[in-house]
């Protein structure tokens, strides 16, 4: 069974609450990419009237992390994924409504076929970028995933 936005929705409020809390939400996930969603609210906001940089890192973070999931599912295979290291840019305040897109998933499949085949730990980098309703960029993150089989 594939993982759609609810279920993945659903398991935020669950495992991942600060997430689902401050209005994280997986909109569309596909092979290839994923686009999370974020509107700035009073719980998610900082003092300088635009979403609070962690909601935006929750949010880039879960386009590229679900993706993953996705595809350790239907693996089979018991495989650990970690965030080993990230980094981000931020280039205009964050208001309104937020997309984060990853059309990184085409690199999954390597990682996860290698670390399955060889027992050792592989490792991606895959970016998000964040872009308002008017389309300009607000910020970009990149995330270096560890994945290995357990």
């Amino acid at each position: 069974m594939k993982l759609s936005p609810t279920k993945i929705n659903t398991f935020l409020l669950f495992k991942l609450p600060a997430a689902y809390f401050t209005g994280v939400r997986v909109k569309s996930i596909s092979e290839t990419t994923c686009i999370t969603t974020v509107k700035h609210r009073w719980i998610n906001q900082n003092p300088f009237k635009s979403i609070f940089w962690a909601v935006q890192g929750m949010a880039a973070e879960l386009s590229t992390g679900a993706m993953i999931m996705a595809k350790i599912k239907e693996s089979n295979k018991k495989i650990s994924m970690l965030v080993a290291n990230n980094s981000a840019t931020f280039t205009k305040k964050a208001r309104g409504r937020i997309l984060f897109t990853c059309t990184d998933g085409v690199m999954i499949n390597e990682a996860i076929n290698k670390t399955i085949a060889t027992g050792k730990g592989q490792t991606i980098w895959m970016k998000s970028v964040g872009k308002d309703m008017a389309g300009d960029v607000v910020s970009t993150f990149e995330f270096e995933w560890t994945l290995k089989v357990k």
